[in-house]
Parts: structure tokens; sequence; C-alpha cells
């Protein structure tokens, strides 16, 4: 085997890799969304569990795929370890489709049909149909689908290039030689776990294995302990995955690898030890694509049902090896895992959940900082500045996060919602920043021990419960995605504007008056600013939540500003009326 042999079998491998790698993160996208929602829902029943897990592996093509999500949902607290460990069992199994589809280079028939769907046929029409795809369909799902049949199409390619390319090693001695020490268990395993583990997917080694099979290089003894190997090595991807999550997410990928580990031991004593007493007849014979497709799928079946009844004994085996610290309560980083950025649909959907939390934390800080200009309270005081900390960390943690998802490959849904996220977590972040500046002029009335007029202290109550009212809008329409809380922040968002120029007024009559003081008067001025302020994001985050769900051709999705305009101007009867009301509410009990 010359130099020329080598690179194009190194090619032919880096092909089929390539085709792999793209395959499963087309289908990724496709299915991620879906796939979140089904994870999710997942319950305590194991049988269920090991069916969805079958099924996502299968759709994605990957064990290892299937739990790395695992370790993500158990970090982010979405499933519980219990729950993961049925779908990293159906993981194996779901698996093992890609070697069963490899297996129909073996068909052999005259039908033109038939010919079709052997590798050498097949991939390069994949290949073209899906450059097809990609080339003419800029956006949206057409595009991934051209992604997902270029990388099944480049899979074929690279198996039938494998096999060309490694039949000059069935005309070396040395090699068949070397081949047929791999029939020694432990070495057999270390090698099949070596090369998973270097190529991160027992598929992919899986694959190559079924070239070498085409060739005639593989017996049955051969085949066995390199795939009971190729399990044990794709627990790599798991592991990497781990490291930095929390220990149920270092639980779960250690399941993974007690799993493969507890099945290739019962299988290699079982085995073994009959073969030795009563002599297999097929432990000599020669493999092709479809047996070893048979026996990584068999194999993979009856660890599953061996293991099966003993999950819960897994559990313990895993919460024994990793011991609880005592530390309790999931964390924001925890639920923007990393693991998520490459299933845009899921990290979106973890991304908002935190944007919810600092909504939510926002809206609890503005009540406090209202409460300390009625009442003041260090004890509050203290918690709202503690709140105030973990909202800024919130809003550092999410910033980055978004960054980075904005690099992965996204559709313009998902574009846009890392957009709107952006900006709704700056909406929020500086709501919280305005009821700080809120507490502080509450600090500085009280250290100075100045007191508003009843009059000005009846006016602040009125604009801040309409503020109150618009952020609760804000932060209902984030939680419920409802286009009519959204709405109805912008009514209220122009009433206050409407009593805070009318409050502006009256505050420098009160001056010339000499009814108010100038230190009173410059706080008194300071809450009205922020109170003003913390409407009008409120209103951005309202035209946000309508700019989501409005349909591609609206007013609000091609120009925002013009929307707002035309609703300010009275061309929307809802907002003239819904305006009426809180102006009603509001506005005319200080008129």
């Amino acid at each position: 085997m010359g130099v020329q042999d080598i690179i194009s079998l190194l090619g032919a491998l880096s092909i089929f890799l390539f085709g792999m790698s793209t395959m499963t993160n087309g289908l990724e996208q496709l299915a991620s969304g879906r796939l979140a929602k089904l994870l999710e829902k997942l319950t305590d029943n194991i049988f269920k569990g090991v069916l969805l897990g079958a099924v996502v592996a299968g759709v994605v093509h990957s064990s290892a795929a299937t739990t790395v999500m695992c370790i993500g949902f158990v970090n982010a607290g979405i499933l519980q370890l219990q729950q993961a460990v049925g779908v990293i069992m159906g993981a194996n199994i779901g698996t093992t489709i890609t070697a069963q589809i490899l297996r129909l280079g073996d068909l052999s028939s005259d039908n033109l049909f038939i010919s079709l769907l052997k590798p050498d046929m097949l991939g390069p029409i994949m290949v073209f149909v899906g450059i097809l795809f990609y080339s003419f369909f800029n956006k949206g799902q057409k595009k991934v689908v051209g992604q997902v049949f270029i990388g099944l199409g480049l899979l074929f390619v690279g198996i039938k290039s494998m096999e060309h390319a490694m039949l000059p090693l069935t005309e070396l001695e040395a090699f068949r030689t070397m081949f047929v020490h791999f029939s020694n268990p432990v070495l057999g395993i270390a090698v099949g776990a070596l090369v998973t583990a270097l190529i991160q997917s027992s598929t992919a080694s899986v694959g190559i294995l079924q070239a070498l099979a085409a060739n005639g290089m593989v017996n049955f003894s051969t085949a066995l302990p390199i795939i009971m190997g190729q399990n044990i090595g794709t627990c790599i991807t798991a592991i990497i995955s781990s490291v930095g999550a929390n220990r149920n997410a270092k639980r779960t990928a250690a399941v993974h690898l007690y799993f493969n580990i507890i099945g290739t031991t019962v299988f290699l004593i079982l085995l073994y030890g009959l073969n030795s007493v009563i002599g297999f007849s097929f432990w000599n014979a020669t493999m092709n694509r479809g047996s070893i497709a048979d026996l990584h799928s068999i194999f993979n079946i009856l660890c599953t049902l061996l293991l099966l009844p003993f999950n819960r004994q897994l559990v313990k085996l895993v919460e024994l090896t990793i011991p609880d610290n005592g530390a309790s309560g999931a964390a924001v980083s925890s639920v923007l895992d990393p693991r998520f950025l490459s299933s845009p649909s899921v990290a979106l959907e973890r991304a908002r959940t935190v944007v919810i939390q600092m909504a939510e934390l926002a809206q609890k800080n503005y009540h406090l900082a209202i409460g300390l200009l009625n009442h003041y309270d260090s004890k509050c005081l203290h918690q709202l500045n503690d709140q105030e900390e973990l909202l800024d960390s919130m809003e550092v943690g999410l910033d980055d996060y978004l960054i980075h998802l904005s690099r992965q490959p996204l559709n313009s849904h998902d574009s846009d919602m890392v957009s709107n996220l952006l900006h709704a977590l700056s909406d929020f972040e500086r709501i919280g920043d305005y009821s700080v500046n809120l507490s502080e002029s509450a600090t500085a009335l009280h250290d100075k021990e100045l007191v508003l007029s009843p009059e000005a202290q009846n006016e602040l109550d009125h604009v801040s419960a309409a503020v109150s009212e618009a952020l609760s809008a804000a932060v209902a329409a984030y939680q419920t995605h409802d286009p009519r809380a959204a709405f109805r922040i912008e009514p209220l968002e122009e009433v206050v504007d409407l009593i805070t120029a009318c409050l502006r007024e009256r505050h420098v009559e009160r001056l010339k008056t000499g009814s108010c003081t100038v230190e009173v008067g410059t706080q008194f001025l300071e809450i009205l600013i922020n109170l003003e302020r913390i409407s009008d994001h409120c209103s951005n985050a309202g035209v946000r939540v309508l700019h989501e769900g409005a349909p591609a051709d609206s007013l609000i999705r091609q120009d925002p500003h013009a929307y707002l305009h035309q609703l300010h101007h009275g061309d929307s009867t809802d907002f003239e009326t819904q305006f009426a009301e809180a102006k009603a509410k509001y506005y005319q009990p200080i008129a």
C-alpha cells in the first residue's frame, strides 16, 4: 500500500466524518425544538424514556449527541437523573440506524431501483439533490433539508471511497495478521474504544468497520470486541460535555459510561465463556456490512434489555460514585448551558426563561423601591441591592450566551429572536437600574429627614401605580407570549408621559410660591424622571412582544416606529379606548 493509497484513505475518512457531522447538524436544526418539548414532557416511566431516546438518537444519528443533550437538560433542571437513564439506554439502540442504512451497499440486483439504493449510486444522487436545495433556498427549513441530504450523501460517498482505498490492504499479509489479533477481546475492545474516542462517534467507527467488512477482512470474533469497545469509546463525548456542569449532569455522563462498561463486561464473559464450552459455529464466520449492522443492533438491544430492570440500581451506583456535596438550587449558568448552543431553538427557549426571570426580578425591585418611598426600611433596601447584583449578573451571562448563539447557523426567525431577547434583557436590566435610582432618592429623603407634601405624595402614588400596571403587563406579555398584555402597555405609557409633564409644571409653580424646598423638589423631579424611563422601557418590551408575534408583512414588523406613530395619532380604536380608561384611572383624579 503506497502513499497515494494512504492519502486516498485519509480523504475518504474525512469525507465520511464530514458527511456525518453535516447530516447531524442539519437534523438537529430541523428537530431540536420538537425534541426539547418531548424531553421536557418526559415522565418517570422508564419505558417511555427508552423509546424516546431511541427515536431521538435515530433522528440525529448519534447516541453521543442525544446523551449530550440529556446532560444539558439535567444540568438545567429540566430532566431528573432517573428520567435521563431511560433516554440514554434508548439512545444506544437508536444510534444503530445509520449502520442499518449503510448495509444497503450489500444489495445485489440488476433492478434499476435496487441499484439506485446502493451507496455508490445513492450517495452522489443525494449530494446533488442536497446541493440544489442548499443553493437555491437561501433560508428556512428547505436549506437545512439540503444540508441533511448533502451530509447523508457524503456519508455514502465516504464509505464507498474507504472501501476502495482499503482494498490494497487486503493483499498485505502483515495487515491480515495484525487484524487477526483484534480477535483478542481485550485488544479488540481497546482498539474499538480508542478509535471511537478519537473521532467521537461510534456510528462513524462502525461505518469504518463496515467498510473493512465489505472487503472480507472481518469475522465475528474480530468484530464483537471492537463493537463492544466502540460503545465504551463513544462515552468520551458525554464525559467531555459534563466538565464544568453540575453534579447531576456529571452523574448523567457516568450513567452512559457505566451502562456500556457493565453491558460489555457481562456479554464478554457470557459469550466467550459459552464459546469455550460449546464452540459457536459462527465464531469465525466472515462478516459483511449487513451482519456488522445486525451485530451492532442486537448487542445494544440486549444490553438495554439486560440493564433496564436495574435502572434504579444504576442511578444509585453513580450517586455513590459521585456523592452529593449538599449544594442545592440551579444557577443561571446551569439554565444557560453551552450544550444547548448547538440546538438553537432549545437555547432560545432557555434564554427566554432567563429574560422572564429578569423581568420578574426587575418588577420585585420596582415594588421594593416604591415601598421605600412610602415607608423607608433598611432591610428592604438591602434586599433590593442584593437582587440588583443578581440582575446585573444575569444580564452579563445572558448577553454573552446570546452573542455566542448568534454565531451559530440560525434561520431568520431564530435570528430575530436573538435580537429581541438582547433588547429585552437590556430593558429589564435598565428597569432594575432605575429602581435603584428610586431607592437612592428614598434614602436621600430619609437621611436628610425630608418629607414630600401630601399633594406631591398623592401625585407620585398615581403615576407610580400607572407605571406598576405597565410593568405588570410587560412581565405578563413575556411570561405567556400574550399580545393583548403587550398592547395594553402603550396606552399606559402615554398616560405616564401626560402625568409627568403635568407634574413638572406643577412642581415649578410650587417652587415659585415657596411651598416646596429645592432639596425636596430635586428628589421629586428625580423620582419623576426614573418613573418615566421605567415606563419607556416597558413600552420597548411590549413592542418587541408584538413584533415577535405579528405577520411578516405587518407594519410593526416592517417599521415599529411608524406603528407607534399611528397608534399615538388616532389610527387605533382599541388604543384610544384603553388610553381613555387609563387616563380616567390615573390622570383625572389628580388633574
